[in-house]
C-alpha cells in the first residue's frame, strides 16, 4: 500500500531491495547523528527484517528515505504497550514531514491495536530527542552506552572460589536451561524507571526462544555462567555479535542472583566471556553495553574492566 509520502507497509520477510533501502537509510542517519559509531552491517539489518521477533508482532513501514519498525508485545503482561525499534530519516529528506508521516502510521497502528503507551531508546546527540519531545515523549530511564576495547582489556577468567565458570555458545544446554531461566528472574530488581513495560517470567522455553532468535537472524551468541556445586546458576552474562564476521559485539544481560552478590561474580563472568570471545572471534575489536544511570554496582564492575562511557542515551515513553 502506498501513502502520500510514498510510505509502504512491509511484511516479513522483507525483500532484498527493501532491505538495501532500509540499510542505506540507517547508515546515512547514523553517519549524520552519531558519526563516531560504525554503520550497522547489512547482515545485521537483514536478519531483523527476515525473522519475526520472539515476543510480539512487528509492523514495518518504508519510504525511499525513511523507515519505521514497531514491536507490539503479545505476552499478556504487556499487551497494553509497544516498543518503537526504528524511526529514521535520511538526512537529505529531513524537515520535510517524512518523520512525522512515519510517526502517524506508527500511532495509528498503536491505537488500532489498543495500545496505551509506547517506548523508544534514543541516543544523545542526534535529532531524536527533540523529535520525541515534540510528540510528548518523556525520559523515563536515563542510561549510557559504555564501550570496552578488547585489545586493551584485563586478562583473567579464573573460577571464583566455590563456583565453576561454564561457557555456552549458542543455546544454553537443556540440562541448564531451567537454572539459567531462574537466574534471569533476578533481573527483576534492575532499574526500569517509570517504564510501562512489565517483567515477564522467564521459563526455559522463553530463554531458548530469545536465544534462537539471535541465531536465526544470523548472529552469534554466547553465555558464561558461574554455577554452584548444587547446580544453581549464580551469575551469568550474555554476549551477542549481530554480525559474527564484524568487529563489534553487544553485551546483553549481566546478572548476579541476590544471595550470591558481593563475591565478584559479575566481574568474573565478564572476564571469562572476554577471553572466550577474543579466542572465538579474532576480528572482535569492541564490546558495547548500556547501563542505567541508577545502576551504580554494574557501572563499577564495568569501570574495573576498562569500559569507558561513550555517550548518553535514554528510554523515552509516550502515554497515548
Amino acid at each position: 500500500m502506498t501513502t502520500p509520502h510514498a510510505i509502504r507497509t512491509l511484511d516479513l520477510p522483507v525483500s532484498d531491495a527493501d532491505t538495501d533501502v532500509w540499510h542505506e537509510v540507517l547508515a546515512a542517519a547514523r553517519a549524520a547523528d552519531v558519526p563516531e559509531l560504525p554503520p550497522p552491517s547489512r547482515a545485521e539489518v537483514a536478519g531483523r527484517l527476515r525473522v519475526p521477533p520472539a515476543r510480539g508482532r512487528t509492523a514495518l513501514w518504508a519510504a525511499e528515505d525513511g523507515v519505521a519498525q514497531l514491536l507490539l508485545f503479545t505476552d499478556e503482561e504487556n499487551r497494553h504497550t509497544a516498543f518503537l525499534g526504528t524511526l529514521a530519516v535520511r538526512p537529505r529528506s529531513r524537515r520535510r514531514g517524512l518523520g512525522t508521516a512515519l510517526w502517524r502510521h506508527v500511532r495509528a497502528e498503536l491505537l488500532a491495536d489498543g495500545r496505551t503507551s509506547v517506548s523508544v531508546q534514543i541516543e544523545d546527540g542526534g535529532p531524536g530527542r527533540a523529535f520525541a519531545e515534540s510528540l510528548g515523549f518523556e525520559n523515563v530511564l536515563p542510561m549510557a552506552w559504555y564501550v570496552q576495547d578488547v585489545a586493551g582489556a584485563p586478562a583473567g577468567g579464573a573460577d571464583p572460589a566455590g563456583y565453576t565458570l561454564l561457557h555456552w555458545p549458542g543455546l544454553v544446554p537443556d540440562a541448564w536451561a531451567e537454572a539459567a531461566a531462574a537466574a534471569h528472574g533476578a533481573m527483576e530488581d534492575a532499574p526500569t524507571g517509570d517504564l510501562d513495560e512489565q517483567t515477564v517470567a522467564w521459563t526455559p522455553q522463553r530463554l531458548h526462544a530469545a536465544q534462537q532468535l539471535v541465531l536465526d537472524r544470523g548472529g552469534a551468541m554466547s553465555t558464561v555462567a558461574a554455577v554452584t556445586p548444587g547446580g544453581e546458576v549464580a551469575a551469568y552474562t550474555e554476549l551477542v555479535l549481530p554480525d559474527p564476521g564484524g568487529p563489534h559485539a553487544v553485551q546483553y544481560d549481566t546478572v548476579v542472583v541476590p544471595r550470591h552478590r558481593g563475591k565478584g561474580l559479575g566481574r568474573a563472568v565478564k572476564l571469562r566471556m572476554l577471553a572466550e570471545a577474543a579466542a572465538r572471534h579474532p576480528g572482535l575489536r569492541t564490546i558495547a553495553t548500556t547501563v542505567a544511570d541508577d545502576n551504580a554496582p554494574m557501572r563499577a564492575v564495568n569501570a574495573s574492566l576498562g569500559y569507558r562511557r561513550a555517550r548518553g542515551a535514554a528510554v523515552w515513553q509516550l502515554k497515548l
